[in-house]
């Protein structure tokens, strides 16, 4: 796993047009950036596409990252999901190709993907579950597995946040994650 450091060396040196580290960087976290954009899209062949949209972002914008303001991986993972965004509203349906001759809606014959009452109810009570679950962890572990699962902090950056060694911060998430699972069973 690369660690933060790295990815600000190879984000610094891609700003100054290396072609080595740009690749480097490319192989550090394609895979990553690909389940963003594919994740937003659900459409292979245009994550791919976008993909390489985002790494032309990144060659361009790499010279303004600031180390410190972001993490890197959060800063290109913002750059991929607002690529996605930008070309999941680009997929707009042309009014033309919406209607029938006699002037109906196609689209309000499309049955509605939101979920339905039911599934809200749903939800709200896992995200409570969750929320409860989290509170039984010790502060500074519920915010490990937050800054790791959810922000995409690496376990070198949060060992350093701290303060431990980077196998003591393993055993936090590895031990954290177990105690979540146990307590949304119940």
């Amino acid at each position: 796993m690369t660690d933060r450091a790295d990815l600000e060396n190879m984000l610094a040196r891609t700003g100054l047009g290396d072609r080595d580290a740009f690749e480097a960087l490319y192989q550090a976290t394609s895979a990553k950036l690909f389940g963003v954009c594919l994740r937003v899209l659900k459409n292979e062949t245009e994550a791919e596409d976008t993909l390489q949209e985002v790494y032309l972002r990144i060659w361009d914008a790499a010279v303004r990252f600031r180390p410190g303001a972001a993490s890197p991986m959060s800063w290109m993972i913002a750059i991929a999901r607002n690529r996605a965004i930008d070309k999941l509203r680009a997929r707009k349906p042309a009014t033309e190709a919406s209607t029938r001759d006699d002037g109906t809606d196609l689209l309000a014959e499309l049955p509605d993907d939101a979920p339905g009452p039911e599934a809200v109810a749903m939800a709200g009570d896992l995200r409570a579950q969750v929320l409860r679950c989290f509170e039984e962890l010790p502060d500074d572990r519920a915010q490990a597995v937050r800054r790791a699962y959810l922000d995409g902090d690496s376990y070198a950056d949060l060992a350093r946040h701290f303060g431990v060694p980077l196998n003591t911060m393993r055993t936090w998430l590895r031990r954290s994650l177990l105690k979540l699972r146990d307590c949304l069973s119940r």
